[in-house]
């Protein structure tokens, strides 16, 4: 099948090379000329694991190529994946900027019938305002149809190409079966497609992503409970996701949620919520609790610390979660900013987000990134590990407590044993312990 993906951020790029993967033809566009020069170089702007490796095949099977003009990806496809940004508007609407703008170049260069599928998060009611803007511009039949994406930063390659569930969101049997078609190499040992009407499916996604930000921010919620009473949220947790009716995903308590979904995502639904005159009071208290969170540990650190001015903390995982670069709404972000104002200094390291941050964080005074975690922990007088990568798990402690002015350690994961480490001389603090 001919297939063209607008956007080579990580929805996009993971899409464009899991069709190719498949043996589709696929056509990958961006009006960014400086990510597709990297693209056509072998260069991935992005880290997501194994994601190379399914570019470099299918480009080199001459199944995936990359390019500027939205007309050529008009031209290619007989279905088209919309997946560009669509951030956060300053009132917390999405900003569907983007995506209308791409619409318009698409319809713009159209030579035949074409189903447009939006793989963007976006507000219900879009795949309608879609298809009328680009409706207004060509002579051929398109159908707008829904496909919203579930995957996680870290697994998107996996989780693209054995998806859980795929939805489906139209009311057009010609625009369902093309679909259908297209998803059903990626389904051959159970059918796991769900068919909806489009607005449906741009709810359930924004769905999706409210009831999990709801579980962690609930989850540490109870975490600041344990700290108040005297429990263990680690066991509280392990008890709770016992009962199947509750499980255990997602039910870990830390420094809060971020990236580039749960936030934006909640706002937007927020935003539609109040548009149609109600609060969604649950959602709204998950976010707030989820942005209090993210300033736990500097709360731990004034504690453990005292005063914070002129003191060095060494800040261990930068990006808002392991196995990938990105930073959007980290709580790292939150809590260096916080320590900055603070008047502290700051020893940075993560195995992939350091440059990012930095970039976001604006490269200010006072902080070094580090390319070694032993580096970072060098005269710190806490560290505070706000990101569970595989490394961090079981450092080599006494050595820490020879590189650092003050043996403490802030678990913002709950990723290392308070008795190992007060046996060590460490000043420990995790959430909710």
């Amino acid at each position: 099948m001919k297939v063209s993906v607008i956007g080579t951020g990580y929805v996009g790029l993971v899409a464009a090379a899991g069709f190719a993967e498949h043996g589709n033809d696929v056509v990958c566009a961006d009006i960014d000329e400086g990510k597709i020069a990297r693209l056509r170089k072998g260069e991935i702007p992005i880290f997501e694991p194994g994601l190379d490796t399914l570019v470099e095949r299918n480009v080199g099977a001459g199944r995936l190529r990359f390019t500027t003009d939205n007309g050529e990806a008009a031209r290619h496809a007989e279905v088209i994946f919309m997946a560009v940004g669509t951030p956060s508007a300053a009132d917390g609407s999405a900003n569907l900027s983007y995506l209308f703008e791409a619409a318009r170049d698409i319809a713009r260069h159209l030579d035949h019938p074409v189903v447009v599928v939006n793989k963007s998060t976006v507000p219900v009611g879009t795949a309608e305002r879609v298809a009328r803007i680009m409706g207004e511009l060509t002579k051929h039949r398109v159908v707008v149809a829904s496909n919203p994406e579930f995957l996680k930063e870290g697994t998107a390659v996996d989780d693209f190409l054995f998806p859980d569930r795929v939805v489906i969101g139209t009311d057009d049997e010609d625009a369902r079966e093309l679909l259908h078609r297209l998803y059903r190499p990626f389904l051959r040992q159970s059918e796991r497609v769900v068919y909806m009407d489009a607005r449906s499916a741009e709810v359930t996604k924004y769905a999706c992503n409210a009831y999990l930000a709801t579980r962690i921010s609930f989850v540490n919620d109870i975490a600041n409970l344990c700290d108040l009473v005297g429990a263990d949220v680690e066991k509280v947790r392990t008890g709770m996701g016992m009962d199947p009716r509750i499980g255990n995903k997602f039910l870990y308590p830390g420094v809060g949620y971020g990236g580039s979904c749960f936030p934006k995502d909640t706002r937007a639904l927020l935003d539609t919520a109040r548009a149609h005159g109600l609060s969604l009071s649950l959602v709204a208290a998950a976010e707030r609790i989820n942005e209090a969170q993210k300033l736990l540990l500097v709360r731990k650190a004034r504690q453990l610390c005292g005063e914070i001015t002129g003191k060095t903390f060494a800040l261990w995982g930068l990006a808002f979660k392991p196995n990938t670069d990105d930073v959007r709404d980290a709580p790292a972000l939150r809590i260096a900013r916080a320590l900055l104002t603070d008047g502290a200094q700051l020893r940075l390291h993560d195995p992939e987000g350091g440059p990012n941050f930095m970039q976001d964080l604006g490269d200010p005074a006072g902080t070094t990134l580090c390319d070694d975690m032993y580096e970072a922990a060098r005269g710190a007088h806490a560290i505070l590990l706000c990101t569970e990568w595989r490394q961090y798990r079981s450092p080599d402690f006494e050595r820490l407590r020879e590189l650092m002015a003050e043996p403490v350690l802030l678990d913002g994961r709950n990723q290392w044993e308070r008795e190992q480490l007060e046996a060590l001389g460490f000043r420990y603090a995790g959430v909710g312990r």
